[in-house]
């Protein structure tokens, strides 16, 4: 960085990735990054989530935010989705793919990827 102009753009290009960070009174995904998810490739998982977000217009709508070990390590990485008025679904064993298909169909279709949940017989 150079300038104050430098920063600025920088500033303004990061407004949107903190705002994904924030609470949301809508949906809310969590994603476990421990040491055991992030080994497993919880990040990749995490950016795709705030990719799809970003891209499907739901800032502000939708939250990503980053938990500890949520105590499953064979399972990881281990994303959990909160939606108001609703059990919380946890989806286990996440890829960058999997994301994708949870932000279709979950959090922008509303029906759980059932196959990817923890009770189901994927495990």
């Amino acid at each position: 960085m150079k300038t104050l102009e430098e920063l600025s753009a920088i500033r303004n290009r990061m407004k949107s990735k903190v705002a994904l960070r924030e609470d949301s009174n809508e949906i809310r995904i969590v994603v476990g990054m421990a040491t055991c998810g992030i080994a497993a490739g919880a990040r990749p998982v995490l950016a795709a989530f705030v990719e799809e977000i970003e891209k499907a217009g739901l800032v502000g709508k939708v939250s990503v935010a980053q938990t500890g070990c949520i105590g499953m390590c064979k399972s990881e990485p281990i994303v959990e989705v909160l939606k108001a008025g609703e059990e919380k679904v946890t989806y286990v064993k996440m890829t960058p793919e999997k994301a994708r298909e949870v932000m279709e169909k979950h959090i922008k279709g509303g029906q759980h990827v059932v196959e990817y949940t923890v009770g189901s017989a994927y495990n």
